[in-house]
C-alpha cells in the first residue's frame, strides 16, 4: 500500500511539475504587410523550449499590442490602423487558446500602440494621435467607448520624429495609484492620477518629467520593489534609471547607452522588460543595431552591463520571458519570426537555441497561465 501512494504521489508531482511548466504565448500581429490572421495563441513549455499553435483570432485588424484581464479571461488588443484605428475586447479561453471578440470601439486617436487592463479600466496610449483614451469595463468583459480623452500637445527637436506628441506607452505604478505615460514627441513622462471609479475623469494629471531632448522615451519597466524604474529612449538608444516614490515622483539617477562602443548605424530602441525574479534588465534595439542588451540590477538600483547579442533577426520589436525565466522569445517584426533564447538564470546571458516560430509580423508578446 506504501508503494501504492508513493507510485500515486510521484504520478501527482511529475504531472503537477509538466502543468507548471507550460505556458500559452500570444501573439500580436500587423496584419497588413503578410498573411496573418490577427492574434496566435501558442502553448510554450518552459522546461523544453517546445511550443505548439494552439489557436488564432480570424480577421481581427493589426492587434500589434494585447493585455490580459488578471482573472486570464479576456484580451484587450489595440487596432493599429491610422485613423481607423479601435480598440477591440475578446474573451479568452486559456485551455483551448480560443479567442472570440466581445466588442471593438474607436480609439479616439490615430495609431494605438500600447494599453493596460485592470477590472474597471482599459487605457490606451495612441502613438500618432498623440493621446490617451479610457475605456470603462462591461460586467461581460466588453468594454464602452471612450470615455476620456487626454490630449498632448506638444513637439520636440527631432523634426522627423518629434512634429508632435507621440504617446508611446501607459503603464500603472506597482500600487496602481498612477498611470505613467511616456511621450516620444515630446520628451516627457507624465505621471497621472488614477482614479479607477471615476465615470470620466479617470487620469487627473499630477505632472511631468523631462529627459533629454530628442531622446524619445518609448517604454519604461519598474523594478521589484517598486523603487526604480527604468525608461529606454527610441531616438537616441539612452537608457535612463529614476527613483520613484510613492507620491508618484520620479527623480533622475543615472542615464547610459545601449549603443555598442563605436557603433554608428541607425538606432530603434524597443522594448525594456525585467526577469521574473527582478535580477536582470534586458532591452532590445532594431533598425541596424538589431540587439538585446542585458544589465544585472543592484541592490542600489543602479544598473550593470552583462553582454549585447543579436537577436538573430530584423525588427525586434517586442520580447517576453517566461514565467519560470528559463527562456526569453524575440519578435521580429521584419524576417517574421520569434526567436527562442535559453537564458542562463545565474548570470542573465542568452543562449540561442536554434529553435524560432515562423509568423507573419510578430510585434506584441505576452505569457499567460493555461
Amino acid at each position: 500500500m506504501k508503494r501504492l501512494y508513493m507510485l500515486l504521489f510521484s504520478a501527482v508531482a511529475f504531472t503537477t511539475s509538466q502543468a507548471q511548466s507550460k505556458f500559452n504565448l500570444l501573439v500580436g500581429t500587423y496584419t497588413n504587410t503578410c498573411d496573418s490572421k490577427g492574434i496566435y495563441v501558442y502553448e510554450f513549455d518552459a522546461a523544453s523550449g517546445d511550443f505548439k499553435l494552439k489557436n488564432s483570432t480570424e480577421k481581427v485588424v493589426s492587434p500589434s499590442y494585447v493585455s490580459v484581464s488578471a482573472n486570464n479571461k479576456f484580451v484587450y488588443a489595440v487596432n493599429e490602423n491610422g485613423n481607423q484605428s479601435a480598440v477591440t475586447a475578446l474573451t479568452y479561453d486559456a485551455l483551448t487558446g480560443k479567442l472570440k471578440v466581445l466588442n471593438t470601439n474607436s480609439s479616439l486617436g490615430a495609431d494605438p500602440c500600447h494599453l493596460i487592463n485592470d477590472d474597471k479600466n482599459v487605457i490606451v496610449a495612441n502613438y500618432s494621435g498623440g493621446s490617451i483614451a479610457v475605456f470603462k469595463k462591461n460586467a461581460d468583459g466588453s468594454i464602452t467607448e471612450g470615455q476620456q480623452l487626454i490630449q498632448h500637445e506638444g513637439k520636440g527637436p527631432n523634426v522627423a520624429r518629434q512634429e508632435k506628441a507621440h504617446v508611446h506607452q501607459v503603464v500603472f505604478s506597482p500600487d496602481k495609484k498612477f498611470v505613467l505615460s511616456n511621450d516620444l514627441g515630446q520628451d516627457k513622462v507624465f505621471i497621472y492620477k488614477y482614479n479607477p471609479g471615476a465615470s470620466h475623469e479617470v487620469l487627473t494629471l499630477k505632472g511631468s518629467v523631462d529627459v533629454k531632448k530628442g531622446s524619445g522615451p518609448r517604454h519604461l519597466t519598474f523594478s521589484k520593489d517598486g523603487k526604480f524604474v527604468y525608461l529606454v529612449q527610441e531616438l537616441d538608444a539612452t537608457l535612463t534609471t529614476f527613483s520613484y516614490d510613492k507620491s508618484g515622483s520620479l527623480k533622475l539617477l543615472a542615464e547610459t547607452s545601449i549603443l555598442a562602443k563605436g557603433f554608428t548605424g541607425g538606432t530603434g530602441a524597443a522594448a525594456i522588460k525585467l526577469s521574473p525574479d527582478g535580477k536582470f534588465l534586458y532591452v532590445t534595439d532594431r533598425v541596424d543595431a538589431n540587439n538585446i542588451s542585458v544589465y544585472q540590477i543592484q541592490k542600489d538600483g543602479k544598473i550593470k552591463f552583462i553582454e549585447q547579442q543579436s537577436t538573430l533577426g530584423k525588427g525586434p520589436r517586442d520580447f517576453a520571458i517566461d514565467p519560470t525565466g528559463n527562456y526569453l522569445l524575440v519578435g521580429h517584426q521584419y524576417t517574421n519570426d520569434i526567436i527562442i533564447f535559453k537564458r542562463d538564470k545565474a548570470t542573465g546571458k542568452l543562449k540561442a537555441t536554434g529553435k524560432k516560430i515562423e509568423l507573419c509580423s510578430p510585434v506584441g508578446l505576452v505569457f499567460t497561465k493555461i
